[in-house]
């Protein structure tokens, strides 16, 4: 307990940081998710292949490596940014993939026949996509997209090895100060069990609510 009390000040802000790191990189991935996923199922060829060559490319690589190519490769190109912003670009885009994929899931639920009665009725794709089919596909992933999201939460930790002030890395300055090393960590897992069963009760509750609406 004395780890905790005597480090609360560091620990607070490195689970601040985290929490904002998540929100922030949440917001990007679920924006980026949409998009993208709208291209997976959209008519126009070219659309589709990106969307395709955007899931697949970043779904098989490792965040560590999406963060050094962010971190180190956009630099070179004169794209000086903060090292938090570069680790939401990581993140965002990183978990937009595994968003879009979630979001494509939930849209192969709705009845081909919504999409049509849409298109009859005169709305163009976008329309159809936004107003009739994301809408009923969001219903049958709210569970799904919690899981992404606490994979999300837990994959900030990896921001800690690039200088941005996150709760794994707080594990440096306090053992710097000669504290045990296991308890340190036990304080660490407990801030992201917080974190974690947060994003879990709140798509909890958004399940819930959106059964109530069916």
């Amino acid at each position: 307990m004395n780890v905790l009390t005597d480090n609360w000040s560091t620990y607070w802000h490195g689970f601040l940081g985290t929490l904002w790191l998540t929100l922030v990189s949440a917001a990007l991935a679920l924006g980026l998710g949409v998009v993208v996923a709208g291209f997976r199922v959209s008519p126009v060829r070219p659309l589709r292949a990106f969307g395709t060559g955007w899931v697949t490319v970043l779904r098989n690589t490792p965040l560590t490596l999406l963060f050094f190519i962010v971190v180190l490769g956009l630099p070179r190109f004169d794209i000086t940014l903060p090292f938090f912003t570069f680790a939401v670009l990581a993140l965002g885009c990183y978990t937009s993939a595994f968003v879009c994929e979630t979001l494509r899931s939930g849209v192969n639920t709705v009845p081909v026949g919504q999409g049509e009665a849409a298109r009859s009725l005169g709305l163009t794709f976008t329309q159809t996509l936004g107003l009739v089919i994301l809408p009923q596909a969001y219903r049958s992933v709210v569970a799904p997209l919690g899981s992404v999201m606490i994979a999300l939460a837990k994959n900030t930790a990896i921001a800690g090895s690039f200088s941005v002030v996150e709760l794994l890395g707080t594990y440096r300055t306090i053992n710097e100060l000669g504290y045990g090393i296991v308890w340190t960590f036990v304080w660490i897992a407990v801030g992201y069990l917080i974190l974690t069963l947060a994003i879990s009760a709140l798509f909890n509750l958004l399940e819930r609510r959106v059964a109530v609406s069916r």
